[in-house]
């Protein structure tokens, strides 16, 4: 009788080990360990100076811990950081683009620094350009966009090369009604496809809407991970935010 084949461990999306991060004096991250399954929308929470952002940088490569480590999809930010950049998509709050070029000529660059092919580029970026309703902006220059266009466009390029990690620090920020609508479903779909979103949000509200799990940090420690759910029923709340609320007090 064949013995059956054994199933192959789904590594994680995101690995946080003992993640420490120092500015000064000030302990902005103090020993993460964190893990974020593949295709979940996870919720990154914590009031400001929590460590939110750090532990964004760290991810995305543009910090080094002062301890620890991180992986994404198995690949070390600090041995290998080129392959976590190739496999995570990042909106920042308040995205930094070439505003002298038009969304064609910047997203093509974006789309060349992926590796993508001419035809993947345009074929992506015209379905991207469409699903946030900037199609026929295509060709105009960037610097006359309001900060709400501008920030569609950081999202386009976050995920023209269709990330494995999408990693999102107040994306929102900006973005009219139907973006906003836009994003979240945008999120959704890509945990339903086996992608993975990690969150961070003042908007607590949406995260509750749209994330399957969440972390609370705060003064960079993390506090609680589990469901929304399991975050009221602990703290006898009515909403996410009055749970939050309830462990930054603790």
């Amino acid at each position: 009788m064949n013995e059956p084949i054994p199933a192959v461990p789904v590594t994680p999306a995101i690995v946080l080990n003992g993640l420490s991060k120092n500015f000064g004096p000030t302990r902005a991250l103090d020993g993460i360990d964190l893990t974020v399954r593949r295709g979940e929308v996870f919720g990154y929470l914590g009031s400001n100076g929590a460590g939110k952002t750090t532990t964004i940088k760290i991810l995305c490569g543009l910090l080094a811990p002062d301890a620890g480590d991180a992986q994404v999809c198995g690949h070390s930010v600090l041995a290998n950081p080129m392959a976590v950049k190739a496999t995570i998509g990042y909106v920042p709050e308040s995205g930094a683009l070439f505003e002298k070029l038009s969304p064609r000529e910047y997203l093509t660059m974006v789309g060349k620094l992926y590796g993508l092919t001419d035809d993947v580029i345009e074929i992506d970026m015209d379905r991207w350009l469409l699903y946030f309703g900037l199609r026929d902006r295509r060709d105009q220059r960037m610097d006359g966009f309001s900060k709400g266009t501008k920030q569609k466009i950081c999202w386009i390029a976050a995920v023209l090369h269709d990330p494995a990690v999408l990693i999102l620090d107040e994306p929102l920020n900006g973005l009219d009604v139907e973006a906003v609508t836009l994003a979240k479903d945008l999120m959704r779909e890509m945990a339903v496809q086996g992608r993975t979103v990690f969150y961070s949000s003042h908007l607590v509200d949406v995260v509750e809407k749209v994330c399957s799990r969440v972390a609370v940090l705060n003064h960079g420690r993390l506090l609680r991970v589990g469901t929304p759910a399991e975050l009221i029923a602990e703290t006898r709340t009515d909403t996410l935010e009055y749970a939050l609320k309830t462990l930054w007090r603790e």
